[in-house]
């Protein structure tokens, strides 16, 4: 029985200053909890190059788009113009070839074209047209993606001046203020925090987005390649 009331007391007590407590830690919790943030307010939080920052995100998001449709393999070289391709060539209709391509503009067709020029002179002559034509849409083609590595670059730099910029604003109220109010140094650095994060966050999938079209675009070009050597390879003299 005594250690009955003595167990009774004993959470009697306990529940006593847990309901004392509680007010008081309410209040912590309030006190320490930050107020929660829209999405509208986090982006503002950057000053005007976080605005800039996710301008370049704008842009970038555009550009992956774009790249995405236009640089697929069958964007380059659609099959059915291979197979007609291969057909006019097969019955040696060349200038019906070249008409189809100066009617479909794409990798495969510009570069055909630049061979098909070329014949009545020597192979060599037709294969170096050819090179010189694959090398310089492979090189327009490039540029288009190299937007890209760009912004991957820029944004972090971007980032790297808002961080630099907020904390130049939080020491000049140190040094302008006696008492300098916690509020105007958190604008500050919660301003260089918020670029850092921004211009990562834009650099980081850009620059997945970028290695990823790369890889595609080489590999396309390669293929690209292929098909136009098959065509031309009926002009090799034998023997070469």
């Amino acid at each position: 029985m005594i250690s009955s009331l003595l167990h009774n007391r004993i959470t009697f007590t306990a529940a006593a200053f847990f309901a004392a407590a509680a007010p008081t830690l309410a209040q912590d919790a309030e006190a320490e909890g930050p107020p929660s943030q829209s999405v509208g307010e986090i982006l503002a939080g950057g000053g005007i190059i976080g605005g800039f920052i996710i301008l370049l995100s704008v842009v970038a998001l555009a550009v992956v788009i774009e790249n995405l449709v236009s640089l697929k393999r069958d964007k380059l070289a659609p099959p059915e113009i291979i197979d007609e391709l291969e057909a006019l060539f097969e019955e040696g209709q060349f200038q019906e070839a070249m008409e189809l391509c100066e009617s479909e503009d794409n990798l495969l067709t510009r570069t055909v074209s630049a061979g098909i020029g070329k014949i009545g002179h020597t192979f060599a002559a037709m294969e170096k047209s050819l090179e010189e034509m694959g090398d310089e849409e492979a090189v327009k083609l490039h540029q288009k993606i190299g937007w890209l590595s760009l912004i991957a670059n820029v944004a972090p730099m971007m980032g790297l001046l808002g961080t630099v910029s907020g904390m130049v604003a939080a020491f000049r109220v140190i040094a302008t203020s006696k008492n300098p109010d916690p509020a105007e140094l958190a604008d500050g650095i919660s301003m260089a925090l918020l670029t850092t994060l921004f211009g990562l966050v834009v650099a980081i999938p850009t620059t997945a987005a970028f290695a990823y079209l790369r890889n595609n675009l080489v590999k396309s070009i390669i293929e690209v390649g292929a098909i136009v050597e098959d065509l031309f390879e009926r002009f090799r003299p034998e023997g070469t």
